[in-house]
């Protein structure tokens, strides 16, 4: 079953109509984590097209010769050829290498629009630091006059990304496309859920094709966490597991900053370095620092929070950008590892005993998307919000949850301020006088004039006209259907 992916399809089906127009090559760079469903969605723009096409991936550790020769065998098995056409291909892959195998490549594409597909390309990179090189000229010379379509996946995205950079061979020669996981609509589409069940969806599955077709549709989220918790082998466990081991496979400073991040709930740099120590102490700020620049930019594993207002702040909390990943950090580890002991009860009790917390604590980047993305297709009142964050001090006393303003970080004027109450019980009339005290401590905020908004579970006991918005699960999943 293929779901979602509509606007990534439609995109690559754009780029084959252009190659249909003009006869030319095109070639597209498709980057995004591991588990989003890179390979997946491009096998099935092949088999809706319709065309001739190679589909070949590349293996982890593999040498450039063994590479060279997979290759081959992916073209000889491949629809570019016809019967006859396999028999003029030699039977030993080319003594050049990656050189001679893209010229031949080149050589055998049919004068009709056709598809190649390099998966893991960072890995043939790694096995042979001239195959960029190589690929640029043979791109250059004899491919992109040829009716073919390009596809270069990867999952590392640092080097994906660094594939196409202007000091790269390849550089101005592929469009780029970044996949993530499913998005909150699309997760709720594949579930069949609504609501606040939907949501509950998303956090769990982090929009992770891989675990969403797992969901028995329109289950409910606790029926799936106490199903698959008794699986030890569930998708739940070894896709985060898989994730890990990939990227992080040396239990290094990276690792145990992730652990201190995800499993200890540490988010400030000064927390983050203790959690993170040993021993000898904290790890330095010189080792630190770029290390979490690393980890957020390049891995793009973590996300950074700052605080949203009209005056500057160094206020920043990291956070595990994958929710599925920051849940098995959080509880499904310590699930597993009970589960893996055949102590299924103990397993239950702990989830039960942290979900609710870990919940209302996840859900809140959700909303702020969320409630972004309304603003800036103007269904709420502020049309000029197009950024919405939240707001702390340095004591984090208090934690504003949302806040909606003209840019960021530094806003030039507040919108409004907002609260999230995802536990169970409604927003109350003491929820609001918090909200109205805590509010005016935002730089920037302006009583009477910058709005206030609550997000609620469970609804609200508040007169008409107490707040000028009020969300509830449905409004949160219908802005991402938009």
């Amino acid at each position: 079953m293929f779901v979602g992916r509509r606007a990534e399809l439609d995109l690559l089906t754009k780029e084959l109509d252009r190659i249909r127009r003009t006869g030319g090559g095109r070639s597209v760079a498709v980057r995004g984590r591991r588990q989003v469903g890179k390979s997946r969605l491009v096998q099935e723009l092949c088999d809706r097209a319709g065309l001739p096409y190679c589909f070949y991936t590349a293996v982890k550790g593999a040498s450039s010769t063994e590479a060279v020769s997979q290759f081959l065998g992916a073209l000889r098995d491949s629809s570019l050829l016809t019967p006859a056409g396999r028999d003029l291909l030699p039977s030993q892959p080319p003594a050049g290498g990656w050189g001679d195998m893209l010229r031949l490549l080149a050589g055998v594409l049919p004068d009709t629009p056709s598809i190649v597909v390099l998966d893991e390309l960072p890995w043939l990179s790694e096995q042979d630091p001239t195959f960029d090189g190589h690929l640029q000229v043979v791109w250059d010379r004899l491919m992109s006059s040829k009716p073919v379509l390009l596809l270069l996946l990867g999952s590392d995205l640092h080097m994906m990304q660094r594939f196409t950079e202007y000091d790269r061979p390849f550089y101005g020669r592929a469009a780029n496309m970044v996949l993530g996981p499913f998005n909150l609509a699309e997760t709720a589409a594949v579930t069949e859920l609504s609501g606040a069940d939907a949501i509950d969806a998303y956090l769990i599955t982090g929009g992770l094709p891989g675990i969403c077709l797992e969901w028995t549709p329109g289950s409910s989220p606790i029926d799936f966490l106490t199903t698959e918790i008794t699986s030890k082998t569930s998708a739940l466990f070894t896709v985060p597991e898989q994730s890990l081991a990939s990227e992080f496979p040396a239990p290094d400073t990276a690792r145990r900053v992730l652990e201190a991040i995800g499993g200890l709930g540490s988010r400030t740099f000064s927390n983050i370095a203790a959690a993170a120590g040993d021993r000898g102490g904290p790890v330095s700020s010189g080792t630190l620092s770029p290390l979490l620049h690393r980890l957020v930019d390049e891995k793009k594993i973590l996300a950074v929070d700052k605080p949203l207002s009209t005056k500057p702040s160094k206020l920043a909390q990291y956070r595990i950008a994958d929710s599925n990943l920051r849940l098995y950090l959080a509880i499904l580890r310590d699930v597993h590892q009970l589960v893996l002991r055949d102590r299924t009860a103990a397993a239950r009790a702990v989830l039960e005993a942290r979900w609710s917390t870990w919940r209302g604590n996840a859900v809140e980047p959700v909303i702020r998307d969320a409630l972004a993305i309304a603003a800036g297709a103007g269904e709420l009142m502020w049309t000029d919000t197009w950024e919405v964050g939240g707001w702390w001090n340095r004591q984090a006393n208090p934690e504003i949850d949302l806040v909606g303003a003209d840019r960021a970080p530094i806003a030039s004027r507040i919108a409004f301020a907002g609260s999230i109450k995802w536990q169970d019980g409604l927003f109350d009339r003491h929820h609001l006088d918090d909200l109205r005290r805590h509010a005016p401590m935002i730089p920037g905020f302006q009583p009477g004039t910058s709005g206030l908004v609550v997000v609620s579970r469970s609804g609200t006991d508040l007169p008409a006209g107490a707040v000028d918005l009020i969300w509830g699960p449905d409004d949160i999943v219908r802005a991402w259907s938009a």
